[in-house]
């Protein structure tokens, strides 16, 4: 699955998913995604990640395996044996992401749950009410981040929509 993973080569050294060498698939885009997952598990098995990097990355890994399998089917002769590989090693690598999303999910939810078990029985009335208003203020500073992050994301795949039609030669529109 390294072969379809990293692009560029496509299946079967070298000659491309179509056959006439042109290969398929931005490699260097395809290793960092891979580079990217490694560092995010890495890092949350000590302790330092989040559960987050490693869904985030896991999910681009299967997006690049796709996008990777689109293009062949563009570039490969009709029946072509090494698109058929590619199509069954991206299926792999797909249920391959998806189990290590469910259980990255699973984890932090179990993290979460222990980390918010928290003895409420013992405040004041005084007490509570602080705390409910706190909790107010952290969901709204929470919501503020998010549609702020949410706008920054939007840029992020503009930019990256426009970078990636300028390395395939898109004309760019008047």
């Amino acid at each position: 699955a390294d072969k379809v993973i990293q692009g560029g080569s496509g299946v079967g050294g070298g000659s491309g998913v179509g056959g006439d060498g042109s290969g398929v698939g931005g490699e260097g885009s395809d290793i960092l995604v891979v580079s990217l997952k490694r560092d995010a598990a890495d890092k949350v098995i000590q302790g330092t990640g989040k559960f987050e990097e490693l869904v985030v990355s896991s999910r681009e890994i299967a997006a690049s395996t796709a996008q990777l399998v689109a293009a062949s089917r563009v570039k490969a002769r009709p029946k072509s044996e090494k698109l058929k590989s590619l199509k069954v090693c991206s299926r792999s690598v797909s249920e391959a992401t998806g189990q290590v999303v469910a259980s990255t999910q699973a984890g932090a939810e179990r993290k979460n749950q222990v980390a918010q078990k928290m003895d409420y029985s013992k405040l004041s009335l005084t007490q509570a009410k602080r705390l409910e208003m706190e909790s107010q203020v952290k969901a709204l500073e929470l919501e503020k981040e998010l549609e702020m992050e949410r706008t920054r994301l939007a840029e992020l795949r503009k930019l990256h929509y426009h970078l990636a039609g300028t390395s395939e030669g898109w004309e760019e529109e008047s």
